[in-house]
């Protein structure tokens, strides 16, 4: 599911703003910057894209990730977005 509103991502290693359309996935907007994060199944399902959020609040939109783990500020990239208004800081 692709609906949401626009965006922005800080790459932390790099300081890069990263703005992610409205009909895009971040994993996409990460891809046409250049970022290199592994990814595989792009649907939610297999984790390989799972990042660490250093800042901001997630819109989860995966059925793979614990309560634990998005307590414990992990995302995945593929399906999940930043929450309404809100700006996210990534470990990548």
């Amino acid at each position: 599911m692709l609906d949401g509103s626009e965006f922005d991502v800080t790459v932390a290693s790099s300081g890069a703003s990263v703005r992610v359309g409205a009909d895009e996935t971040l994993l996409g907007a990460l891809r046409r910057e250049g970022v290199t994060t592994p990814y595989s199944c792009q649907q939610g399902f297999c984790g390989t894209c799972r990042t660490r959020v250093l800042d901001g609040e997630v819109d989860h939109r995966d059925t793979l990730l614990t309560i634990p783990e998005r307590d414990g500020g992990m995302m995945l990239v593929c399906i999940s977005r930043a929450a309404p208004g809100a700006r996210l800081t990534l470990d990548l």
